[in-house]
């Protein structure tokens, strides 16, 4: 069974930066689609920046230009740099694992770190 442990979250004021990481425990990371969501209270989980085995990346519009996802498979660890944070990024942030199996996919969810953003 895949395990994921988020770290890194904290409390910035606005402007500022946080670096959020997951470790995975698998042997197939490099396999995995690894993704970033975040939910606030009261509203939707909804889906942050993924990178897929390939390394392609994509991200949420409200995020474009501030957050960067990355991975390195040796470390089996998926990071989201956040930049420039704002009040509105406030939330539970969750890492996602994704891989394929047959039939349809696997999937596994961290445990959430918060994240929130204020002065």
């Amino acid at each position: 069974q895949v395990q994921l442990v988020e770290s890194g979250g904290g409390l910035v004021q606005p402007g500022e930066s946080l670096r959020l990481s997951c470790a995975a425990s698998a042997t197939t990371f490099s396999t995995y689609t690894m993704a970033w969501y975040r939910q606030a209270p009261r509203r939707q989980r909804e889906l942050v920046a993924f990178i897929a085995s390939e390394g392609t990346t994509n991200y949420a519009e409200s995020v474009k230009g501030r957050f960067a996802i990355s991975r390195d498979n040796t470390k089996n660890t998926v990071w989201l740099q956040m930049n420039s944070l704002k009040p509105e990024d406030t939330a539970a942030y969750y890492c996602n694992a994704k891989w394929p199996v047959i039939g349809g996919f696997g999937e596994a969810w961290g445990q959430g770190t918060q994240v929130t953003v204020s002065s």
